[in-house]
């Protein structure tokens, strides 16, 4: 009977000191779980377009559209000939849609001010990987106004693009991860702790900007751009 009391007893008492040592235990590995830190990791790359996308606005008018059609055939046929010159290559010439206004059609409009009754635009792109090419030859293009081209309200412009972004990803997020670790460990030295394995990363999303940034210029207007991504990385600290 004391046997069995004595062999009781020291059963509970071993319930009792398990039932103390795991949670004491998942206590202890959880807080130390808790220690981490967040750091963030930047790289940046400049590059050069290599794309650019060059679009030509233009128009005629007349009270004749045949007359006002054979005008925008004339001025299509002078803008190819300048961009062949200045060294474009044919199937880098794209012509757009064509699109037509009657100014009869409008009848709130007073017949009597109108001076031409139909006005024809025409778009002209260029698609082209020569991006300095287009950045040369942009300027000159005023010189077709003297040769009858009419350029529309909204003109010309250019844009540059950066297409292989994903060629250069792999070497910028290394770099960006070599720089959060590096500031982990900073964080790590000042406060007596070792960098441990990476909890948690978030790769953070490309930008592309301006290589030069100003109030009153776009990104897609510059040629040189610079790309830039910001890693955080969440590490464990021993």
């Amino acid at each position: 009977m004391q046997k069995n009391i004595v062999i009781s007893s020291c059963v509970i008492g071993l319930g009792l000191l398990l039932a103390g040592f795991f949670p004491g235990f998942y206590y202890y590995h959880t807080k130390m779980d808790d220690r981490t830190v967040t750091v963030k990791g930047l790289a940046e790359q400049d590059v050069v377009s290599d794309l650019a996308l060059w679009t030509i606005r233009f128009q005629s008018a007349d009270n004749d559209l045949f007359l006002a059609k054979k005008q925008i055939e004339n001025q299509q046929d002078l803008i190819t000939q300048f961009l062949l010159k200045a060294g474009f290559k044919p199937d880098e010439i794209l012509v757009q849609g064509l699109t037509m206004q009657d100014a009869y059609a409008d009848s709130y409009r007073d017949k009597s001010t109108i001076s031409a009754r139909y006005t024809l635009n025409q778009t002209m792109m260029v698609r082209t990987s020569q991006v300095h090419l287009v950045q040369k030859s942009y300027p000159d293009i005023g010189e077709l106004v003297s040769q009858g081209v009419t350029f529309n309200p909204y003109g010309n412009n250019v844009a540059y693009a950066y297409t292989k972004l994903n060629d250069i990803k792999p070497t910028m997020l290394k770099e960006a991860t070599l720089n959060a670790r590096m500031a982990a460990e900073e964080f790590a030295k000042n406060s007596g702790s070792r960098v441990g394995n990476i909890r948690r990363a978030n790769q953070g999303v490309f930008s592309i900007t301006a290589r030069e940034q100003t109030v009153d210029q776009n990104e897609s207007e510059q040629i040189n751009k610079k790309v830039r991504v910001v890693s955080t990385i969440e590490y464990f600290l021993k």
